[in-house]
């Protein structure tokens, strides 16, 4: 039986080449960041400042996972003819290239999809998101790395000014649309976290005037008693003692995991006005999840931009947004800024 023939010129080992290293760029962007976001949750050392950093790694983050499912598609339209080569196996270095294709193709197909699921909070599936999308990242990097190292010998002569495989005019148009598809999906979703595209971006999520909530008041079984006071230490404040001491009035983001980010005003008590040196245990009304209790280490404890939150946009906190209070403190995740207050404890 004769294999079929594919002579199309997008099936060609120049446009794979190209495509391919775009998406390198953005597989590399999107394993770096998401290994900062992974970091910072699980107290690596981060700084205060800039405020925005975490913002900005985090918006590259999802916005180079959006961008790579076009590139992934169009690097496997150019090499999908290759599935019919045969024999299977020619040599060591080829096994080990289509082991690494599967391999790569398995993770990414798997990050990217759930990546997209996240982001939009759904979630299909019975296992915890984070820690297998945190594992399958590094399959994934570690798979792209040997077809890298496998492949490369092609990838430099075919991306070579003056090489024999010159990319004629059909090929050119097909990385042309490859790379305007690629920018239509940033720009159409950028906006979660580019403030001056979310205009444009049509596909944005959680883009609008008001500040998104991820989890509300209900779905936490937030119940507030009457007598509630704020525990520090061995002292107790109402809520009117809180508003009694002098207030602080910052603009400051929220910044999500799933890539979504905001600016808002927060009016409150300065963390540091309230415990000394140290970091804190910041627990929260709510009685279970995985973030109902953070820690705040001590240089974000301390610092002036760092508050026990009573308003928004001077208005009081909505029960959604943490009434009674919630913590705000500058360049740190969403899922940190605990709702909801009703202790602070130093522990170092």
């Amino acid at each position: 039986m004769r294999l079929p023939v594919f002579k199309a010129p997008a099936h060609h080992v120049g446009v794979t080449s190209r495509v391919g290293t775009w998406l390198g760029i953005a597989f590399g962007l999107c394993f770096v960041t998401g290994l900062i976001s992974h970091g910072v949750q699980h107290d690596w050392p981060w700084p205060t400042r800039p405020v925005n950093l975490y913002r900005i790694t985090q918006g590259v983050h999802v916005i180079s996972g959006v961008a790579a499912v076009p590139l992934l598609l169009a690097k496997l339209w150019s090499v999908y003819p290759k599935l019919f080569e045969r024999p299977l196996v020619k040599s060591v270095p080829h096994a080990l290239e289509r082991g690494s294709i599967f391999v790569l193709l398995g993770a990414s197909f798997f990050e990217l999809v759930t990546g997209l699921f996240n982001a939009a909070q759904n979630y299909p599936w019975s296992f915890y998101f984070p820690t297998a999308h945190y594992a399958v990242a590094w399959i994934a990097i570690g798979s792209m790395l040997v077809h890298i190292a496998v492949k490369i010998p092609v990838v430099r002569r075919t991306l070579e000014p003056r090489s024999e495989e010159r990319t004629v005019l059909s090929r050119r148009a097909f990385l042309r649309t490859t790379a305007l598809t690629t920018g239509v999906a940033v720009v159409a979703t950028a906006g979660v976290t580019v403030p001056w595209l979310r205009k444009v971006s049509v596909l944005a999520w959680r883009s609008g005037s008001t500040l998104p909530v991820n989890r509300t008041a209900a779905a936490a079984k937030i119940v507030v008693p009457d007598g509630w006071r704020l525990k520090v230490g061995a002292e107790a404040y109402s809520l009117q003692d809180l508003r009694a001491m002098p207030q602080t009035t910052v603009e400051l983001p929220i910044a999500c995991v799933e890539g979504w980010s905001q600016n808002a005003t927060w009016t409150g008590v300065r963390v540091r006005d309230l415990v000394s040196g140290g970091d804190v245990r910041v627990e929260s009304l709510e009685k279970d999840g995985l973030y109902r209790a953070t820690t705040l280490p001590e240089a974000f404890a301390q610092d002036p931009l760092t508050l026990l939150a009573l308003e928004l946009d001077g208005e009081e906190l909505s029960p959604d947004h943490g009434y009674p209070c919630r913590l705000i403190a500058p360049n740190r995740p969403g899922v940190l800024q605990t709702k909801w207050v009703t202790s602070l404890e130093v522990t170092a």
